[in-house]
């Protein structure tokens, strides 16, 4: 990964900041889009404690929200080049919350971040090429419950497991469509999921949910382990060129039928542009 730049979001903690700290020890330049400067430091610092002289910065950015997410892209896209973009930051809601954009919370970190901010930075991608596209995504997302009319806003909750799952579904979906939007551009886009990871991720869910995910941390996967497969699809070889699949354990899979269903992943895809305000052609 010399020479090379990597951006990833939600790099602060957990599989991020691990994905991160295994790229930079193969020389790659990191840059972490995060919330917080003080937690975006921290990693940095704990990233350049174990690789000494390793390259990384900080772009800020409150993903919830669109207007957060443009800036975010018109930062990045001040960048010499972009080789790999790897969408990871996502979070489950313990209940329902809307953003400044008036969107549903979970939907609006774990999906349409990642579309907006892909579709920010798009030619820069293009222009970097070869270049990738890697999204997290959740076995989740074969526990979703999606309505096309509410999966925005979710008037009605359904509980935050069948919404958390169905903003990974859409992971799937974007991974799906964008693979068929960059064919030609030397730009691959694919999805995956980490495993099930002992990390920060369940404290926004329910007291239930965090109290869970504490009974179960001694048989979870580590971040470390958790982000193997992020770093694979971001540095190997093996899949150069490789777009439009979803792997686990470093290996290609089969999602869900519903995740496999392009017409699907079109609409969902003609939805992001309307509630992004854009048009990719």
């Amino acid at each position: 990964m010399d020479g090379k730049t990597v951006v990833i979001t939600g790099a602060s903690s957990g599989i991020g900041l691990e994905t991160a700290r295994a790229l930079a020890q193969q020389g790659a330049t990191i840059v972490l889009v995060v919330r917080s400067q003080e937690r975006g430091q921290a990693a940095i610092a704990e990233i350049q404690r174990t690789t000494p002289g390793a390259k990384a910065s900080l772009v800020l950015a409150d993903l919830y929200s669109l207007a957060e997410v443009r800036r975010a892209g018109a930062e990045l896209r001040a960048l010499p080049r972009i080789d790999v973009l790897v969408n990871n930051a996502g979070l489950i809601h313990g209940h329902r919350e809307l953003t400044v954009d008036g969107f549903e919370k979970t939907f609006a970190l774990n999906h349409l971040a990642a579309f907006l901010l892909t579709y920010e930075l798009r030619a820069k991608l293009a222009a970097s090429a070869p270049a990738r596209v890697v999204t997290v995504s959740s076995a989740g997302h074969r526990m979703s419950q999606l309505a096309w009319d509410t999966v925005a806003t979710r008037p009605r909750w359904p509980g935050q497991t069948l919404v958390y799952g169905a903003s990974k579904l859409c992971n799937i979906w974007f991974a799906r469509e964008a693979a068929r939007r960059f064919a030609g551009k030397g730009v691959t886009s694919n999805a995956l999921h980490p495993g099930p990871v002992a990390s920060a991720f369940g404290q926004s869910g329910s007291r239930l949910f965090q109290v869970g995910m504490k009974l179960a941390k001694p048989f979870l996967l580590s971040p470390e382990e958790g982000a193997r497969t992020s770093v694979y699809l971001a540095s190997s070889p093996e899949v150069e060129g490789v777009s439009g699949s979803y792997f686990v354990k470093g290996k290609a899979a089969a999602p869900s039928r519903r995740a496999r269903d392009d017409d699907e992943a079109k609409r969902l895809w003609e939805l992001s542009e309307t509630l992004c305000g854009v048009r990719w052609s």
